[in-house]
């Protein structure tokens, strides 16, 4: 296991462009974060837990769980093994009779049972590193050079965020037709005569 880093859930977050799920680890003892797109139900699943809500029936990974406590499985942890063409592998250590067996799985699901099981979640170091993320290089990496007042860079700018709005107030009709001005909530029926 001394290819393998330890990781705690960070948070899970919403992309606002796609509405899809990302699930962020954090290094345990480091700042360094492995960001993971997982789907909706799974993302719904980890934070059920996470809260600790209770649900009237179980969730399929409750169920899950269950099935490895009736089976006298112990499940000793979760992994994210590899990363290969943009695609993370989990997998799920479970003990049994006396042997441990590894179960193919992806990442979100072993997270969801992980977080149920109360047991560690680690990341192979091979993955951690052709993925992780450090926030403060990242930062300084990806600084612009700051415009100075009254540049062309920054005209251009305030030009490009303003254009929505200029969009928005000429797609507006804001006509008034019978010139009184104080009827706003007519609707379109009451002005075709």
């Amino acid at each position: 296991m001394s290819d393998m880093v330890e990781v705690v859930i960070d948070s899970i977050r919403v992309s606002l462009m796609s509405q899809q799920r990302i699930v962020i680890l954090r290094e345990r003892d480091a700042e360094r974060y492995l960001p993971i797109w997982i789907g909706v139900y799974e993302a719904e699943s980890i934070t059920i837990a996470l809260q600790e809500v209770e649900v009237a029936r179980p969730l399929t990974h409750d169920l899950l769980k269950s099935v490895f406590t009736q089976l006298d499985a112990r499940i000793l942890r979760v992994e994210v093994v590899a990363l290969r063409d943009d695609t993370f592998y989990g997998n799920i250590v479970a003990e049994v009779n006396g042997g441990v067996l590894n179960i193919d799985s992806r990442p979100s699901d072993a997270l969801a049972i992980a977080v149920r099981s109360h047991v560690p979640i680690l990341v192979s170091r091979s993955v951690m590193d052709a993925a992780g993320i450090v926030p403060e290089e990242d930062l300084q990496e990806a600084q612009e050079p700051e415009a100075q007042p009254g540049t062309e860079m920054e005209i251009e700018e305030a030009d490009e965020r303003l254009s929505v709005f200029q969009d928005f107030l000429e797609g507006l009709d804001i006509s008034d037709e019978e010139g009184n001005g104080d009827d706003g909530d007519k609707n379109d029926e009451d002005k075709a005569d």
